[in-house]
């Protein structure tokens, strides 16, 4: 982070929960997710992306950020016309294979797509550091905008995510409905959660990327 750098912060509602932006003038830092909602009541309206601002004003990346978030949530068609916001954290300002790999997956893996860990890796030059991109999986700072929860195991496993296995099942099956395709084997928790936010999901099945994890 530069020394210049002052963050500003908004926290969204989001059918998921709370999602805290951070980021400076030049550029989105952080997207985080405060407090993920657990509750599975079909009944329950998922809220709509309301924005807090911190005390220290706003930014463009922020609004950018924010209205993508809005699109993504609620209007996933309208994302491909939207600009998004320019990345600042450190991450995305050193040449490395991390910021190669999440770079590479924010470009080419679209929503309702999936990517093995393996394919990701070749993507990003060096198909034999699947591992090293699940490293890169763990280091992204700006999850959803950059879909780390489109990364799969081999045999269809979902893999690990940090913000949860059940924030990831809900954001596949959220894409998988909206683009009309299988739920990409999310479990009932998941199917329950997309449901309470307002979606359906597809049938059972999978229609993912398969590799190797090696």
């Amino acid at each position: 982070m530069d020394k210049a750098c002052v963050l500003k912060h908004k926290v969204l509602e989001s059918p998921l929960g709370k999602i805290e932006l951070s980021g400076c003038d030049q550029g989105l830092h952080r997207i985080r997710l405060l407090s993920p909602k657990t509750s599975t009541d079909p009944a329950e309206a998922p809220a709509a992306p309301e924005v807090v601002s911190g005390p220290e004003g706003t930014s463009e990346p922020l609004m950018r950020c924010a209205a993508w978030l809005d699109a993504y949530f609620h209007k996933p068609p309208a994302i491909e016309g939207l600009p998004l916001p320019a990345l600042h954290h450190p991450v995305f300002q050193k040449d490395s294979f991390t910021r190669q790999v999440l770079w590479k997956l924010l470009k080419v893996v679209k929503f309702g797509e999936t990517v093995s860990y393996q394919q990701l890796a070749a993507l990003a030059g060096n198909p034999r550091a699947a591992r090293a991109v699940g490293g890169a999986m763990r280091s992204n700072p700006v999850p959803i905008l950059v879909p780390c929860h489109r990364v799969v195991c081999s045999g269809g496993a979902l893999g690990n995510y940090t913000g949860g296995r059940s924030v990831k099942e809900w954001l596949l099956a959220h894409e998988a409905a909206q683009a009309g395709k299988p739920d990409c084997g999310v479990s009932s928790q998941g199917r329950t959660w997309l449901e309470a936010a307002g979606g359906t999901t597809g049938s059972q099945g999978a229609d993912r990327n398969v590799c190797v994890f090696e």
